[in-house]
């Protein structure tokens, strides 16, 4: 018998993991991943950027946990000798039409706590960005860029010395909640545990629809970001980190440039449904899980209401040069054949029945389980702060 089971080896449910150990040394605790090695979808496929808060509504999941998980984080990389660098990012907005919201991000960051925000002109931003383009712009300097995979397997070489348990290639077929144990079923074992964690991204909608008897009402639709990357003699015309001013209706960033941790610019990404849930290109499709995202009441409203942003974002997809038209609106130098294919992400996003995506961090608790079913960025920046967050919650059980 064991006293929690994690599902899921992402940033979140290791730093979950981490801090469970941390605060209770005697509670045995599984962390139960279903591949080879932890951080293999959302966090190993991101673009490596701690986030400052700057986006987030004041007094929302996003926004608390964001800003006191990037002080965490920084403090943990110190501790550890992890690599990172406060580089800033500047936002800018290409039209007149976005300064409104520009100032509406602005008055975010000082109401979050952001310290050092900087309003700019075109002159101003081009001493920071000498090629970017636009008609004002904000500098935020607690921005920066980092390797999460490296934080990743650092959270789990820490539970492990703590006495916590990784078992890898293991999927979750069954979860029966019990009266005072759960049992959870893998492909290969099968454990009793007073209490089930589930952080498992991607598939946590699945997972929470195991723990409990009435029907999760979220479904997890995944969206993938595509990038490019700029070729080496291009590089210098980004020096760090240059985003869009973002759309408020639309939870996602826009393209944008960032410098990356180890070396090299990605460019991107789009944000375009991907047909299956852990679909890294174009060709991946999975016609299960296609159905089951387009027969959602949730994701048909989503697309009825953005089907001119969504058929944009498809045509920068298949586009090269769409994607390099939209990338020239804050650097007009970009050509495209500066360009080179780069990776991509899937975004496990949280959709509910009235077609709302969920912006907020959101976790569902029943007697026997607490379900994080919706983590998107800035999960990872805040990965210390939500594991404490989930961890407090599990204390309270014991």
């Amino acid at each position: 018998m064991t006293d929690v089971v994690i599902i899921g080896g992402g940033i979140v449910g290791l730093a979950t993991a981490l801090q469970l150990k941390q605060q209770r040394p005697e509670l045995k605790v599984i962390l139960i991943e279903k591949e080879p090695a932890v951080a293999r979808h959302q966090t190993g496929h991101n673009s490596g950027v701690i986030h400052s808060g700057l986006y987030y509504k004041p007094g929302s999941l996003k926004a608390t946990n964001c800003i006191n998980g990037y002080h965490m984080l920084i403090d943990f990389c110190d501790a550890e000798g992890i690599s990172y660098d406060l580089c800033g990012k500047i936002v800018v907005a290409t039209k007149q039409e976005e300064l409104p919201q520009l100032d509406t991000l602005y008055d975010r960051g000082q109401r979050n706590g952001l310290t050092g925000l900087k309003r700019l002109s075109l002159p101003e931003m081009r001493e920071i960005e000498p090629h970017v383009n636009g008609v004002a712009g904000m500098f935020v300097p607690q921005t920066g860029i980092i390797d999460y995979k490296q934080v990743s397997d650092k959270y789990a070489e820490k539970f492990q010395a703590l006495g916590g348990e990784i078992r890898l290639s293991e999927r979750v077929e069954q979860v029966t909640p019990g009266t005072s144990l759960s049992i959870v079923v893998t492909n290969k074992n099968r454990y009793e545990t007073k209490l089930v964690v589930n952080c498992a991204g991607l598939y946590s909608d699945k997972i929470a629809q195991l723990t409990q008897r009435e029907p999760v009402d979220v479904r997890i639709v995944p969206f993938r970001g595509e990038y490019y990357k700029i070729r080496p003699e291009k590089q210098y015309l980004v020096k760090n980190l240059i985003y869009p001013v973002p759309d408020p209706n639309f939870p996602f960033l826009g393209v944008h440039f960032t410098r990356m941790i180890h070396g090299g610019i990605e460019a991107g990404p789009n944000a375009v449904l991907a047909f299956q849930r852990e679909g890294y290109t174009k060709s991946a499709i999975n016609l299960k899980e296609l159905f089951e995202t387009l027969a959602w009441p949730g994701f048909q409203k989503v697309a009825a209401k953005y089907w001119q942003t969504g058929l944009g974002e498809m045509y920068r997809s298949f586009s090269k040069s769409a994607f390099t038209k939209a990338l020239q609106e804050l650097i007009p130098e970009v050509q495209e054949t500066d360009l080179e294919e780069g990776g991509a992400g899937v975004r496990a996003q949280a959709c509910d029945r009235t077609g709302g995506l969920l912006d907020d961090f959101a976790i569902l608790e029943s007697d026997k389980a607490i379900n994080v079913v919706n983590a998107p960025s800035p999960a990872a920046t805040s990965s210390l702060s939500i594991g404490k967050t989930v961890s407090e919650k599990v204390l309270a059980r014991f």
